[in-house]
């Protein structure tokens, strides 16, 4: 039976085109039309302003440059995940802290205690690893701000000294604080710490008392939900060569080189702009999910990686039986997409989205 390619009666953007995206309003999510939305769309849908337990507008400064720059090692400018550049795993959420107030400065010495709340990460997302990132130098005008984490510990009683895993990069260094985040099977679901900074400089020289922007959390998550865990190993398919069932039918591959066919990948962009997503949804600007149209050749070469069926099912339908429907062109092939957002409590979220951007196509 022949089916329809997957994006004909999807969402959007048919009614607006593309390119007079900047120029239009955005589209009210209640006026769009009662049609299964994007796969993409309908998962980001749940995590949109308006939706249950939204609080706060878009984050910015020190995290949103690091997690963008983290989002640009990892992902191109369509979203595509560099494998050369994998992070290992398929979410990483920031988390702000949050500080206990008072006045930090004291001389020349800075000191805040900061504490992370974690208690409502989703059951789905298992902790493969916990860092801390901060500035551990900063400039001032007559000297450096040096900065250092202390671990707070039973009750805050006692303190640890938290050392960077590596040598900063681009300024910024990061801790392991994954041994204090889980304890046998189950995660803590706070983590207290305390910013420390020290003025170092010229004697005589005074500079404004600026704090220094808070350290932030990442944690490394594997999201296990359908669609989100990580992508596993393509199943080695053969080529139809000498031996498989099209070669065993001469009369059906008699016609050398066959119909030349139209089947092929086409374009459909979303632009996360026009539907007034954009001021939450940092990267990428747009979504091209793409499609497969077109006929199927009657003869289904090799390159098409279609499967015996869809062979047996051409050659039915030009010789046998003209009411059996031909092969249909649909995609074969996927490719993720790498989402870089802000969430309903001001952190940052970066997730990969399996099989979400057509690749290739073949028939079936």
């Amino acid at each position: 039976m022949a089916m329809p390619y997957p994006f004909t009666s999807l969402l959007l953007l048919l009614v607006v085109p593309f390119s007079q995206a900047a120029n239009q309003s955005p589209l009210p999510l209640a006026s769009l039309p009662a049609v299964p939305t994007l796969p993409l769309l309908q998962a980001l849908q749940t995590r949109a302003p308006g939706s249950p337990g939204w609080q706060v507008g878009p984050a910015s400064g020190q995290p949103l440059r690091y997690m963008l720059n983290l989002y640009r090692r990892a992902a191109d400018r369509e979203g595509r995940p560099r494998r050369s550049h994998s992070l290992g795993t398929n979410t990483i959420r920031l988390v702000q802290a949050s500080s206990h107030g008072g006045q930090p400065w004291a001389g020349r010495w800075y000191l805040q205690a900061l504490t992370y709340h974690m208690e409502d990460q989703p059951e789905a997302e298992h902790l493969l690893r916990a860092t801390v990132v901060y500035l551990p130098s900063l400039s001032l005008a007559h000297g450096r701000l040096l900065c250092a984490l202390e671990l707070l510990v039973a009750d805050e009683a006692s303190r640890v000294l938290l050392s960077p895993t590596a040598r900063p990069r681009h300024g910024w260094a990061e801790v392991d604080v994954t041994p204090y985040l889980v304890l046998g099977n189950s995660s803590v679901g706070s983590l207290a710490l305390q910013h420390v900074c020290v003025r170092a400089g010229r004697a005589g020289g005074h500079d404004a008392l600026v704090a220094p922007g808070h350290p932030f959390l990442l944690l490394y998550l594997n999201d296990t939900q359908a669609g989100l865990a990580p992508p596993a190993a393509e199943p080695h398919r053969h080529r139809r060569d000498t031996g498989t069932l099209a070669h065993d039918l001469p009369n059906y591959l008699r016609e050398q080189g066959g119909e030349k066919s139209d089947c092929s990948l086409r374009p459909f962009p979303v632009s996360f702009a026009q539907l007034g997503w954009d001021h939450w949804i940092i990267a990428p600007h747009r979504y091209n999910p793409r499609y497969c149209k077109g006929t199927c050749p009657h003869l289904l070469r090799y390159d098409y990686h279609a499967p015996n069926h869809a062979v047996v099912q051409s050659f039915v339908h030009q010789l046998v039986d003209a009411n059996v429907p031909r092969p249909s062109c649909v995609p074969y092939r996927y490719s993720p997409i790498s989402v870089l957002m802000i969430e309903r409590n001001g952190g940052i979220l970066y997730k990969e989205y399996e099989n979400m951007i057509a690749e290739s196509c073949t028939c079936r």
